[in-house]
């Protein structure tokens, strides 16, 4: 009895597992909060008359003053400001109640309380992390991420600190996604060094999955450090510096081989002079030496026959 195997087949490209937050418990939506000056004015009105009621000084007149003073005290609690690139949950006994988002003077319930999130874009540039790449080889690694608050309910809700939270799962991506690839290869594998653009598009990617949770968006992230670690960087640079000369004398090589391949046909082809296979051979050992060598050559001149 025979079974199928219907696994994928591997595409030498390693891909990033997704990081699987849980589904968050509460969501923002919008508070009620109209314009504040309607409620500034009748506060202020309250507030007068309060004063006027207790300064008439009878007894009906005072405590009429006195409920429209605190009344007038209470609308005034209401008011709460709310600058450009921040927002306000409202929270009614613990229960929230939603965001005020619209900016300038707003009224919400004055039994409510408000908490001041800020949804600016902002930056964090992780400290020089050190871990082992795919090959094993220890790196130092570094990014700047930019994000923002969208959804500011999690943000308050569902973490203790979203900024610690953002900070953390930041050093962690980085971390996951440098012992994903190698530093540098020399296939078609992605690598840290050579495909720079494809790796930050993956970090920004995996960071976002990380902090959703968060309510947090995450706008770019670029490496700012990628470098071998010290204790082998001497090493790697002598690797790296070989291969150079590898690739350099492999063009050399191809390039002499093409012009002596062109020379050989010239003279034929114009029949200078009449080369036997070993004088050939003679003329191609010659010209690889001068063509490929790395010092200048000194020209022997042969005063006797060719032959002898």
């Amino acid at each position: 009895m025979s079974t199928q195997d219907n696994r994928p087949a591997p595409t030498g490209e390693l891909e990033v597992t997704p990081v699987r937050m849980p589904d968050p418990a509460v969501r923002e939506h919008k508070a009620w909060g109209p314009n504040g000056f309607v409620g500034l004015l009748v506060g202020l009105v309250l507030v007068g008359l309060g004063i006027a009621g207790i300064a008439a000084g009878t007894g009906l007149l005072i405590g009429l003053g006195i409920a429209a003073l605190v009344l007038g005290a209470v609308t005034l609690r209401g008011l709460t400001t709310v600058a450009p690139g921040e927002a306000k949950v409202v929270q009614f006994f613990g229960r929230y109640v939603g965001t005020v988002r619209t900016s300038g003077l707003r009224w919400v319930n004055p039994l409510t309380s408000r908490r001041k999130i800020s949804t600016r874009i902002r930056n964090h540039e992780s400290e020089v992390l050190k871990v082992n790449d795919l090959d094993g080889n220890p790196i130092e690694i570094a990014a700047v991420v930019v994000w923002q608050v969208e959804d500011t309910a999690r943000a308050v809700f569902e973490v203790d600190s979203f900024v610690a939270f953002v900070h953390t799962q930041t050093e962690t991506a980085i971390r996951h996604i440098a012992t994903s690839y190698a530093y540098d290869s020399h296939e078609e594998d992605l690598s840290l060094r050579q495909n720079a653009e494809e790796i930050t598009e993956r970090l920004s990617r995996e960071i976002g999955d990380r902090v959703d949770a968060a309510g947090v968006t995450i706008v770019e992230s670029r490496l700012t450090h990628l470098a071998y670690a010290p204790e082998i960087a001497g090493a790697m640079l002598q690797r790296q510096q070989a291969g150079a000369v590898v690739a350099a004398r492999g063009r050399i090589v191809e390039g002499a081989v093409g012009m002596v391949e062109m020379a050989l046909e010239r003279l034929s082809e114009r029949e200078i002079v009449a080369l036997d296979e070993e004088r050939k051979a003679a003329m191609v050992s010659n010209l690889m030496v001068v063509l490929c060598g790395d010092r200048a050559t000194q020209p022997i001149v042969n005063a006797g026959s060719l032959y002898h």
